[in-house]
């Protein structure tokens, strides 16, 4: 017998569910920011660190044909902006034949893994890195819809 539950008003969406769904993340202003509605739906694990919490909390509970979409704020999405993570490097810090220019992706090894940021202004002898996500900061608009849903 498949684990497969794939009927309006089956299974709804607990902890450790294979859960394949359609997603679109807007700004409030409707642009769109990521959607898979264009092509392949995606395929994830609840709960295993894959998905930002605050997203998965949106999930649960949900069945296969179930549609929604949540206006989240920013403490449930990409987290708020924070001055803190905008950080002034020497610029020696950097490859000599880099052309830094405002907007640039740069990334940096941590102890956690890379961690990228984007250049906010270049100085002669400073760099003004932003490691803020690109959408902290932002209310998004999560519109989700639930094609089927698999037990663990």
């Amino acid at each position: 017998m498949s684990d497969l539950i794939s009927g309006p008003g089956d299974r709804a969406i607990e902890m450790g569910d294979r859960v394949r769904l359609h997603f679109g993340l807007h700004l409030e202003t409707g642009e769109e920011v990521d959607t898979t509605r264009r092509g392949d739906p995606a395929m994830l694990t609840i709960g295993d660190g894959n998905l930002l919490p605050g997203f998965e909390a949106v999930l649960l509970g949900m069945r296969a044909g179930d549609d929604a979409q949540v206006l989240m704020e920013p403490e449930d999405a990409f987290g708020p902006r924070r001055e803190e993570n905008v950080q002034t490097l020497r610029r020696d810090r950097f490859g000599a034949d880099m052309a830094l220019e405002e907007g640039l992706m740069v990334s940096f090894s941590g102890p956690g893994g890379e961690l990228p940021g984007v250049v906010r202004a270049v100085m002669e002898e400073h760099v003004e890195v932003d490691f803020n996500h690109p959408l902290a900061g932002r209310r998004i608009v999560f519109d989700v819809s639930i094609i089927d849903v698999r037990a663990p």
